[in-house]
């Protein structure tokens, strides 16, 4: 096949052709969602980067427009880069977005529709007093960008959080006006953390405590409210979030102690996921994340096929019960592409062994499986090292799907060649702690190309899942050169950008795999082929 076409995915969201980054200022908006994003409209390499811009009525199936922002003015002349929309009293949507100015300042700058009428709104006005937001004169103006969504406090100010660093401190400075054009810097940030590099992309909002999987508009607080802060990682290039209580008459956020507020907390995803944001769905009342995935392949090769990066799947977002992390799971309109279906009840699966799923089309499918597992207390776990536990990544490394333990590696071979020279392995392991079992999920590999010259890292996160019921859950989103998981009803997530050279098209194999000493059974499976909705 067509190396430019080979791999290109058909329901995750990208441009026909050239360079995508960051998601930007996602909104619903009378009806019609929006998304925008980091684009390069002359190759598909980093650079000349624009606000692309395209419309649905439905996440999934999706119309480009012209660009709504480029560099054309003083405050953004060397760049349009990331940024955020707001919905201001009125229903006035604004853009409050990064510029690059004449002097290669970051400054923050704001955009209004040039008609309100315009249900798609087209044409966007960058206002001559741009920039509404500048570095201090103490700040190094090239660590200063990515404002978030506003919120008003309950003195009816609005806030925003931009992102910064202070030597290797990160830091979210926060801004509060009352008009949303005039801006005056907080003494104090948001937050900070040290040893953390420059925070990218911060996204803060509300989420209920209460146990109810409904989003919250940024602007919500009260009883029954926690809060959320995200930020990506410069330095490491992936993010953390921690969740914790907004001080409101202080202007503080305080994570809970419960997860680490540096490199090693807490992640949406596990995988290839950087420069997130959320917005709330007012149609739905939901919370509604989007990551973008960049290639792991070559410049070269991204040259020579046209087109680089993605938009993983939308993800409705919220706070598990147990109120120590968030869960994510593919929304509910994704389904609507499942096509022919197959199944699988009750297969038991033996050290070595694997089955295949047959009757669909393995390069392009959604399969939701649960693994039943052996009594615990029947079986002699790997002890776990409480030092595994700051590196997931590094012990899937150590520990890939083909060295067998007691109970695990189990999972599946997505992407996989008939014969198993190469695959995209997600999969578990379990070890023994106290005072409950830990479990690690992995996805990706080695064996995920045969080319050498990729980057092929198993990525890893440990589940947070009670598993006295002996079960576990996966489901995973296949399309092509992307695998998208999520384990125990969103939990942990992991996406896995992978380029296979004999499982490509009709030629890719989908299998259930055992190579613990402890047999498996598969519970339940079901698979869908994914039909193609219309993407730009």
């Amino acid at each position: 096949m067509e190396v430019s076409k080979a791999h290109r995915p058909v329901f995750h969201f990208r441009p026909p052709k050239n360079w995508m980054n960051d998601p930007n200022g996602p909104m619903y908006y009378n009806g019609i969602y929006h998304l925008f994003y980091q684009y390069n409209p002359y190759g598909s390499v980093w650079g000349n980067i624009v606000w692309a811009h395209s419309f649905s009525t439905d996440l999934i199936n999706w119309i480009p427009l012209k660009p709504a922002l480029y560099a054309s003015k003083p405050f953004d002349i060397n760049g349009t880069w990331s940024g955020s929309a707001t919905i201001l009293p009125g229903n006035k949507p604004v853009i409050l977005y990064t510029g690059i100015d004449e002097q290669n300042k970051q400054v923050q700058n704001i955009a209004f529709p040039k008609d309100l009428n315009d249900p798609l709104l087209q044409e966007w006005i960058k206002p001559d007093y741009n920039p509404v937001i500048t570095p201090t004169p103490d700040m190094n103006a090239s660590f200063f960008r990515d404002p978030t969504e506003g919120w008003r406090g309950p003195d009816g100010h609005w806030r925003v959080l931009v992102g910064n660093r202070k030597g290797n401190r990160g830091l979210a400075l926060l801004y509060r006006s009352r008009d949303f054009i005039h801006w005056t810097k907080a003494k104090h940030p948001l937050h900070s953390s040290a040893d953390t590099g420059m925070w990218e992309c911060p996204d803060f909002f509300p989420v209920s405590s209460d146990g109810s999987q409904e989003g919250l508009e940024a602007s919500v607080r009260g009883d029954g409210v926690k809060h959320v802060l995200k930020v990506s990682l410069d330095h490491t290039r992936f993010e953390y979030y921690t969740i914790g209580h907004y001080l409101y008459e202080k202007d503080r956020y305080i994570p809970d102690k419960s997860y680490a507020d540096n490199s090693t907390g807490l992640r949406y995803d596990y995988g290839n996921f950087y420069a997130s944001k959320t917005f709330f769905d007012a149609k739905n009342k939901r919370r509604i994340l989007w990551g973008w995935a960049n290639e792991s392949d070559l410049n070269t090769t991204d040259t020579a096929k046209g087109w680089a990066g993605i938009q993983t799947v939308p993800r409705r977002l919220w706070l598990d019960e147990n109120g120590k992390q968030l869960r994510q799971w593919p929304i509910k309109e994704l389904e609507t592409l499942r096509l022919h279906q197959v199944k699988m009840n009750d297969v038991s699966i033996r050290k070595g062994n694997s089955v295949e799923i047959k009757g669909i089309t393995a390069a392009q499918a959604d399969v939701e499986v649960t693994f039943h597992l052996p009594s615990l207390s029947d079986v002699r776990l790997e002890p776990f090292d409480p030092s595994w536990s700051v590196d997931p990544q590094r012990l899937c490394g150590e520990k890939p799907s083909t060295v067998g333990g007691e109970l695990g590696p189990f999972g599946l071979l997505t992407l996989a060649s008939e014969n198993l020279e190469e695959y995209t392995a997600v999969f578990f392991r379990v070890f023994d702690a106290k005072p409950k079992p830990v479990v690690l999920m992995c996805s990706g590999g080695i064996r995920s190309s045969i080319s050498e010259e990729m980057y092929k890292p198993s990525f890893g996160g440990f589940v947070d899942v009670d598993l006295s019921d002996r079960k576990i859950t996966l489901r995973s989103l296949i399309d092509h050169s992307v695998v998208e998981s999520f384990a125990a009803g969103g939990k942990t997530c992991i996406t896995s950008r992978v380029y296979p050279k004999l499982a490509e098209g009709s030629n890719a194999h989908l299998f259930a795999f055992n190579s613990g000493a402890e047999t498996i059974k598969v519970k339940h499976l079901k698979a869908w082929n994914m039909g193609s909705p219309r993407m730009n």
